[in-house]
Order: C-alpha cells, then structure tokens, then sequence
C-alpha cells in the first residue's frame, strides 16, 4: 500500500515504515504530525484518485531529525566589470519516519 500526499508543497510517495527527507516542518524530535493532503491511494492494486484530495485519508510520521543539507554555492560574475559576489547556501531538513497510513 502506498499514497502520494502533499507535504509543504512537494509531492511524496510514500509507504507505512519509510524514512524520508522533507523540508523544515515545526516540532521537536520524536513529535507526531500528521499530514491530511492525501492526492491518491493505492491499496493492493485499487486506486483511488482524490478530486483534489482523498476524504478520510491521512498520513502519521514520527519527526525523527532537524539536519542541514549540503552546501550550495552560488557564483555572479559579470565579465569586464570586475562584478563577482559569491555566497553559499545550506537548505533546513526534517527526517520523518512514516508511522501509519489511514
């Protein structure tokens, strides 16, 4: 069994017990969210498709960690007008583990 839901605005397909990397959500480490934007699920070979989201479907995950991705550099440069800016950028992370899919 498997549901695609919208979590901060990505779409995710994802399976009860799967760990996965998504954008910074608010909690603390070891905090239960839950996340009602179901788009479709798949059970055993039926599908059902939410016009727009699933009613009564839902998403469990357990926030297992607050990390940093890698580091981004971003180069400007305009030739012959000696113009170069140079910064780096590291994204916000949050590891949650999908708990139960209902």
């Amino acid at each position: 069994m498997y549901v695609i839901v919208n979590i901060a605005g990505q779409q995710f397909k994802v399976e009860e017990n799967q760990e996965i990397f998504v954008h910074r959500q608010n909690g603390n480490e070891g905090d239960q969210i839950k996340f009602d934007e179901v788009l479709l699920k798949s059970r055993d070979g039926k599908v059902e498709i939410g016009a727009p989201t699933v009613a009564s479907a839902s998403v469990s995950a357990t926030i297992l960690s607050h990390v940093k991705g890698e580091k981004v550099i971003v180069f400007k440069k305009k030739r012959r007008k000696n113009y170069r800016v140079k910064n780096g950028h590291r994204q916000s992370f949050t590891k949650i583990k999908i708990d139960k899919i209902s």
